[in-house]
């Protein structure tokens, strides 16, 4: 687990205030004028998870912008809208990404926005068409999970979201209100880096497990997230279905990969994330 004070830190009450309640008025607005914006980040967990939300606060866990996802084609729409709302657009970023996100700015109150379009692209890419309809006021569950299983380098304001998703939500074979397994290893069974790195949250869990018995009055959440954890990944596997990956040598031949308790497993790849910064804001 790497170590990133991006996200980490005392946060005053008020400070956290503010943060919660812009978000409640640009979603109020969003939905008054037919668009759809899901939430994403930090505060997408903070919102789906009423009974253990307090785990962000206890644990330093901090708000440091406020993150969408949306659909292309409802750019201009939400560009008016952020612009109604009084946000300045970073046109840079929108034009470098090829209008894949867009940033909005409130230096006044120092806030910023930044929106997704179509997919989260950081160390593997999860595409969210027709999905962004399925829950409100946030995306998906599954998606919400993935968006921290998917990072390589985890750090530790990752998996206290985590632990709250986990401790507030079953898994199964639905979205409503539940963690959609059967989703998960519907994405993790044709990509296997995301699959890999989903794997790998369990030993990185466990790290942070020992490093917070002595510090953390919250020992039974976070035994309890491991032992979830163990769970889903054990879903995982019996759900996910053989997938082939190329293997990069002389011969360049195509390999069958199995899941971990199902055959060999190829530990010669090297995961690496190509959007560090973006990354470590979420």
């Amino acid at each position: 687990m790497t170590d990133n004070s991006i996200g980490m830190g005392k946060q005053d009450r008020s400070e956290r205030d503010k943060f919660e309640g812009e978000l409640k008025r640009i979603i109020k607005a969003s939905d008054e004028a037919g668009i759809l914006l899901r939430v994403i980040g930090s505060l997408a967990f903070q919102m789906h998870c009423p009974e253990h939300g307090y785990l962000q606060e206890a644990m330093g866990r901090a708000y440091t912008d406020i993150d969408f996802a949306a659909y292309r084609k409802q750019t201009k729409e939400i560009k008016e809208l952020m612009s109604n709302l009084g946000y300045t657009e970073n046109r840079e970023v929108f034009i470098v990404s090829e209008g894949e996100r867009s940033i909005f700015d409130r230096p006044e109150i120092d806030l910023h926005v930044d929106v997704f379009y179509e997919k989260l692209d950081f160390c593997h890419t999860i595409y969210w068409a027709d999905r962004l309809e399925v829950d409100g006021p946030t995306i998906p569950l599954a998606e919400l999970l993935l968006e921290k299983m998917q990072i390589v380098k985890i750090n530790e304001k990752d998996v206290i979201d985590t632990i709250m998703l986990l401790l507030e939500h079953p898994l199964g074979d639905n979205d409503t209100e539940t963690i959609n397994i059967k989703r998960i290893a519907e994405l993790c069974s044709t990509d296997w880096g995301l699959w890999r790195t989903t794997t790998m949250s369990i030993p990185i869990a466990s790290r942070f497990l020992a490093v917070s018995r002595s510090v953390s009055p919250l020992l039974t959440e976070l035994v309890f997230f491991v032992n979830s954890m163990i769970s889903a990944l054990n879903l995982f596997a019996a759900r996910a279905k053989l997938f082939r990956v190329r293997v990069l040598s002389s011969k360049n031949r195509f390999t069958t990969t199995f899941p971990r308790r199902g055959g060999a497993f190829l530990t010669e790849r090297v995961l690496t994330c190509s959007k560090p910064t973006a990354v470590s804001r979420i």
